[in-house]
């Protein structure tokens, strides 16, 4: 596809210029970045409108998705300008793979304020929403910005994604509040994160409530062994814990 247009705008001609060479593509290059994008852009609809063919990449990731391009590709279409994407690898997409956390549903934040008092505030907004959240952050604020969600959002299970698709990938899964101390510990981190948190930890009257109504339907099917075996697959509950209730369950009666 970037054979085939006029000119490329990126975020830095540096970096797509290596993306280039390395697959011997050349076309013209031109920044287009946050700094310069209110400048730059009636000149590109205007190219857009004589019928050049444009093309926008980003440094890295998926672009639009905190980066630059949203009232570019907006200004295009509102002027009835034809837009297409070519689908990339997403940063915040792959880390939700990694994370092991549920993917059925998810709220992308993006990057959230770089200080603590403005961050709480957003997170207290999103504390109720019953998904997995993910957030884009730099080294320098991570254990930041995962101390104030450990305070806002509960000590929920989280998963950090480093360099993601690059030699020195590296996921880190836990508690919010064990990430915290392994990253005090560890030290600041290198390259971008992506910072993954399931949805808010269930009542613990709603874990027993929902445990007995598994643990009876698989009794009515399964031996006592095999019932907790699968109890223990599904819920991710420990073993003992699971036993002991299909015990009492079993010698009740209430199957």
């Amino acid at each position: 596809m970037l054979r085939s247009v006029d000119r490329i705008l990126c975020e830095d001609t540096r970096v797509t210029s290596r993306l280039l060479t390395q697959f011997g593509i050349n076309r013209p290059l031109e920044p287009y970045h946050d700094h310069n994008a209110d400048r730059v852009r009636p000149g590109v609809i205007e190219a857009l409108r004589r019928g050049e063919i444009l093309a926008l990449v980003s440094d890295a990731g998926t672009p639009l998705l905190s980066d630059p391009g949203y009232k570019l590709v907006r200004e295009a279409v509102a002027v009835g300008l034809p837009v297409t994407a070519a689908p990339g690898a997403s940063a915040a997409v792959t880390a939700l793979i990694l994370s092991g956390l549920p993917p059925n549903n998810f709220f992308f934040g993006g990057f959230l304020p770089p200080r603590s008092g403005a961050r709480r505030h957003v997170l207290e907004r999103w504390r109720a929403i019953e998904t997995t959240l993910i957030f884009y952050e730099g080294p320098t604020r991570l254990a930041a910005s995962l101390a104030d969600m450990a305070d806002v959002l509960g000590d929920r299970e989280a998963a950090i994604a480093r360099e993601l698709t690059k030699r020195h990938e590296e996921v880190r899964r836990g508690r919010l509040r064990q990430l915290v101390d392994d990253y005090a510990a560890a030290g600041v981190p290198r390259g971008e994160l992506v910072i993954v948190v399931g949805p808010p930890n269930p009542n613990p009257g709603d874990i027993a409530e929902d445990l007995d109504a598994r643990l009876l339907a698989l009794l009515d099917r399964h031996s006592l062994r095999d019932a907790v075996a699968l109890a223990v697959a599904a819920t991710g509950l420990a073993r003992r814990v699971v036993y002991e209730r299909a015990l009492a369950l079993h010698g009740s009666g209430e199957t």
